[in-house]
């Protein structure tokens, strides 16, 4: 018979529980025994509710105490070598500080998990000696067993993918590598066996991407190396985010299962199954519930679906789950209760996702007429939010068709730009600034609290934030930054910001999900047109301006990242949704300008994010991008500065399409990558100006001068000096207040040693 599972489940807890806890446990609040013992709590109940629930196959080893990827870098003693360790099990110190960094080591590497929202911690392969520390699935398996009576399916990140999302190696060393740590998935593997586990997830994700045929070689080496060694365990092979790029190699693997993606990848998986058969001696993984998006599926269409996939395999080696881990979407929409019915009966979130999972494996056991009442009750509620006049706003349709219809372009070329800007802002060389916000004391998020209660009304509230912006307006200036900004005192969220004030924007109470580590974000729910309503930023802008001479940058979140940062409505294309938050925030950048701001700064950390995983995807993705943000900014005068912000990502293979945005200045990400990112300036040439972040705002550890100035100093090797700016990078929100102005003081005084020694006659 047909099987239901999922391929994992949301580490954080309905409340954000695990949230709590970490922060609690690095705060010295909870010590170690009583940490370990709240997640396990956490982790016993996400597993009882899939048990109660009627998953089939649950998932053990989904379960992390920061990320996934860390987890297997430290089951296998890879650490970095300046933590100095010395073997045996990672202990939670050193396994925090990998992710967080200490006082004496910078964190490891924080970069975006495929094209998702979430991040993983990037193992450094660099003079480790692997070997199992711990056999963290062996762990999950028997707690799950012995606490539940659950016959869990423990889940490991694959050999291939795991090598290819480390650094620290050449290719040359690829084989040897993998030579080093097939023998230990097979231990793994093998204890795993002898325990009586059934079924062992392997994630392969990395197999939807462009590989060699080098790569697919040592795929096959890997898995006939555990055929040959474990014979009798079950292997699933998992694949997710996308189609498998070589579907012919995967299904001829030696293994037991293969798992594939039919939300994200249908087309082309089904085509494939279609042209060349699926294997009758695996099982073939289904995953038919979107693991990332947060709509109801249709119960109706996914039945026609798998009636599809059934005519190719049989149903009882069918195995119906979710295309991915749920970590990607919330817990559950039972505690929703400010949303628009229409709304709220579309949403599917972790728990009714599985839910979903149960009924579908039903009707396909039992037949559809089992759950003939569901079926009506899922298709009146999309009907409902497919008529509601939220998504059907002719006066937006018609004004974004018109716009995008047209190419959006600055009216003077940037060098004529930066010469009219640098007229009027006198700006000395290598100017300083940061990139938005300052920190959210526990102070700043009492006041919000209070202001959104109703216990403060918003004469007191806009009192509180002004006395913010005044504080830092002073500090920013005795620190010796050049250009400013507000703080965004008045903001949760650089997205969530904007959603409240536009229209086609829902937001839930409890939709939270982990971005990375404890950090959680609550995404905006795109679900009608957008449109602009009032200006947003304009008040607080001015008003930081009217207390400095210094210029202070305007604020703004850019369309692409709105977009790629909420959860967006499925039944148009994602391209249409980007143009209408482009038309909305052209009213906001026009309104900042006319209200006397001349630098403006549209965020767009995401854009790389929203890339296609397959390469013939790309081009079109990044075209309609770069037209979506030319499209936010292209009104302005020549003498208005526009900056951008980009971070966590690899930007090696579309520095043509960051040129093309044509923003006048750009600050990107590089100290967590040590400055890989200054290589790709080594190989193409960068014309318009930038600010390389010379330090890393992730890590509590306060960068010294020394550290700043090796940064610049390699930039500047590549870089125009007349366009480099130097700033932090990313936001400071996170950050304490003493850690912040500590941090910036080094950067300025990095700078002033970087004018000294590059004191040339640069205007």
């Amino acid at each position: 018979m047909a099987k239901s599972s999922v391929l994992g489940y949301p580490r954080i807890g309905a409340d954000r529980e695990w949230k709590k806890a970490l922060e609690a446990y690095w705060a010295g609040k909870l010590e170690e025994t009583e940490f370990r013992q709240k997640l396990q709590d956490i982790r016993l109940t996400h597993l009882r509710k899939q048990q109660e629930k009627g998953i089939d196959i649950i998932p053990v080893n989904d379960f992390s105490y920061y990320d996934h990827i860390l987890d297997t870098a430290a089951m296998f003693g890879i650490v970095p070598k300046r933590f100095s360790y010395t073997g045996g099990a990672v202990p939670l110190s050193l396994y925090y500080g990998i992710a967080r960094g200490t006082k004496d080591a910078a964190a490891s590497e924080m970069t975006k998990w495929f094209n998702t929202n979430y991040h993983y911690i990037v193992p450094e392969l660099d003079g480790a000696t692997p070997d199992v520390t711990e056999n963290k699935p062996l762990i999950a398996y028997r707690e799950a067993k012995e606490k539940l009576g659950i016959e869990g399916k423990p889940v490991i990140v694959g050999p291939l993918t795991f090598l290819k999302l480390s650094k620290g190696y050449q290719a040359s060393e690829t084989d040897a590598w993998l030579g080093r740590l097939i023998p230990l998935y097979i231990q793994i593997l093998q204890e795993l066996a002898s325990e009586g586990v059934q079924w062992v997830q392997i994630d392969e994700p990395i197999v939807v991407t462009k590989l060699s045929e080098e790569d697919y070689g040592r795929l096959r080496t890997i898995y006939e190396s555990f055929a040959a060694a474990v014979p009798s365990l079950n292997i699933m092979l998992q694949t997710y985010f996308e189609s498998a790029e070589s579907y012919e190699t995967i299904v001829k693997l030696p293994v037991q299962g293969i798992g594939l993606d039919f939300v994200h990848g249908r087309t082309s998986n089904l085509a494939s199954i279609a042209a060349l058969g699926f294997p009758a001696d695996k099982v073939l993984g289904a995953g038919i519930i979107d693991g990332r998006g947060i709509w109801k599926a249709s119960l109706q269409e996914k039945l026609g679906l798998l009636e599809q996939l059934t005519s190719f395999v049989k149903a009882d080696r069918l195995i119906i789950q979710s295309s991915c881990s749920l970590l990607h979407v919330p817990v559950t929409t039972a505690n929703e209760s400010k949303l628009l019915p229409e709304l709220r009966g579309a949403l599917a979130f972790a728990d009714e996702k599985l839910d979903e999972l149960v009924l579908l494996t039903k009707a396909v056991e039992f037949g559809e007429a089992t759950i003939a009442e569901e079926l009506k009750q899922c298709e009146s509620a999309l009907q409902a939010l497919r008529t509601s006049s939220t998504r059907n706003r002719s006066d937006v349709q018609q004004a974004v068709a018109a716009l995008s219809a047209q190419q959006p372009r600055r009216s003077t070329a940037f060098e004529e730009r930066h010469a009219a800007q640098q007229n009027k802002w006198q700006l000395p060389i290598f100017p300083t600034t940061t990139i938005g916000s300052f920190p959210q004391s526990a102070e700043v998020r009492k006041a919000r609290q209070s202001w959104r209660k109703g216990e403060w009304n918003n004469e007191q509230y806009e009192g509180f934030i002004r006395e913010q912006i005044d504080l830092w307006i002073k500090l920013q200036e005795d620190i010796g930054l050049d250009v400013l900004v507000h703080g965004e005192f008045e903001r949760t969220d650089m997205v969530e910001f904007f959603g409240e004030k536009l229209a086609g924007f829902a937001f839930t109470q409890y939709g939270w999900v982990q971005s990375y580590g404890s950090r959680c974000v609550k995404p905006p729910v795109i679900f009608g047109d957008v449109a602009f309503e009032e200006a947003m930023t304009v008040e607080e802008t001015k008003y930081a301006q009217s207390k400095t001479k210094r210029p202070v940058k305007g604020m703004l979140t850019g369309p692409i990242t709105i977009m790629n940062w909420s959860f967006v409505r499925d039944d148009i294309a994602r391209e249409q949704i980007a143009y209408q938050l482009a038309y909305a925030l052209r009213q906001e950048v026009e309104a900042l300008e006319a209200a006397g701001i001349g630098m403006i700064q549209v965020d767009e950390p995401a854009v790389r994010e929203g890339l296609p995983l397959k390469k013939d995807e790309q081009a079109a993705y990044l075209e309609w991008a770069v037209k979506a943000f030319r499209m936010t900014t292209c009104t302005v005068q020549d003498t208005t500065q526009i900056h951008t912000h980009m971070c966590y990502c690899e930007f090696h293979d579309m520095i043509d399409s960051i040129e093309a945005m044509d923003a006048d200045v750009i600050s990107i990400e590089t100290s967590r990558s040590h400055g890989e990112l200054i290589h790709s300036f080594e190989l193409n040439t960068y014309k318009l100006g930038i600010g390389l972040g010379v330090y890393d705002i992730h890590s509590p550890r306060v960068p010294q001068v020394e550290e700043m100035t090796s940064m610049i100093d390699r930039a500047l090797r590549v870089l125009d000096p007349k366009l480099f700016w130097i700033n932090p990078d990313c936001g400071l929100k996170t950050r304490g207040t003493e850690e912040t102005v500590a941090a910036l003081r080094n950067m300025v005084e990095a700078t002033l040693i970087a004018r000294k020694n590059y004191s040339v006659n640069v205007y």
